[in-house]
């Protein structure tokens, strides 16, 4: 759908004045119509409120901030025209299921838009991490599950805090609408904090569904595993993005790597979901209820 020229002169002039700490009047005034008009004309054709516009794409900064750099959570609520920390916390919360904190550190984790990226000798995949020049990756033929070969993610001189993944991305074409399974097997040795992941992404590289098991890591060492992670891809996925991760020190073999797709009865591994099960209210506070 195209929008009409004025409205989308609407957006244009919301777009540039985003963090601008303007009343409805400015922005219309800036356009050339009364802020009735502009409002009435806005809303017919998005469906939605200017305001409402305007917290939806500052929560958006305020994610790619969360990502992106190190800024304070005070900070970026009063760059992103949240009245306090608070109220931005909240708003936050509702849209993207989660507190901003929480948000930050599991994001951070494994969005790799951040990171540094380094090509290696293992075709079709890629080495990335916060310090991927502290990892190496190599197709391994003396150790494997299936087949004559696995991958491996080893830590060189990797500190605390420190991760690397061995992984790769494609497009989210065939799978879109879809409920779908990443399963695989890995090995590990010694290593602090590891697991296999996986993350959906729109055309805008906005985390749709991520999992990466930081609810279920494995650590030390432990025989050949089978893993599992569930997403949905909406319709609005572009890309899918999986691999390995290892946090730390350590050594970790991936094999039998597959997708497939499954029913609605197969219940995702979506973090956020997981989070968002919490209940709404506290119970049992006198403990009465045995």
């Amino acid at each position: 759908m195209m929008y009409s020229k004025l409205v989308q002169q609407i957006v244009d002039t919301l777009e540039e004045n985003l963090l601008a700490e303007w009343q409805l009047e400015q922005y219309a005034n800036k356009i050339g119509y009364s802020k009735f008009y502009v409002t009435r004309q806005f809303k017919q054709e998005t469906g939605v409120s200017i305001g409402a516009y305007l917290r939806r794409r500052r929560l958006a900064v305020a994610a790619y901030l969360l990502l992106h750099s190190d800024e304070p959570l005070l900070h970026i609520s009063l760059t992103c025209r949240f009245q306090s920390q608070e109220a931005f916390t909240r708003a936050f919360k509702s849209l993207y299921q989660l507190p901003p904190g929480k948000y930050r550190s599991l994001m951070q984790t494994i969005h790799h838009k951040e990171d540094k990226t380094m090509t290696n000798h293992v075709k079709g995949w890629l080495l990335t991490g916060s310090h991927p020049e502290s990892y190496t990756i190599k197709v391994d033929d003396e150790i494997f599950h299936t087949g004559t070969k696995s991958g491996y993610l080893g830590s060189t001189t990797a500190g605390v805090g420190q991760f690397g993944t061995l992984m790769q991305s494609f497009l989210a074409t065939d799978w879109l609408g879809k409920r779908i399974k990443l399963s695989c097997y890995i090995k590990t040795n010694n290593a602090t904090r590891c697991g296999a992941w996986c993350r959906i992404d729109d055309k805008e590289d906005a985390v749709l569904q991520f999992d990466n098991m930081d609810n279920r890591p494995i650590t030390g060492t432990t025989d050949w595993n089978y893993y599992t992670i569930v997403l949905d891809v909406p319709m609005d996925a572009a890309s899918i993005h999986f691999g390995v991760l290892l946090i730390g020190s350590g050594e970790v073999w991936l094999d039998g790597v597959q997708f497939i797709e499954v029913d609605r009865s197969v219940p995702t591994t979506h973090l956020l979901t997981e989070l968002a099960k919490l209940p709404i209210t506290p119970s049992n506070l006198d403990f009465y209820d045995n």
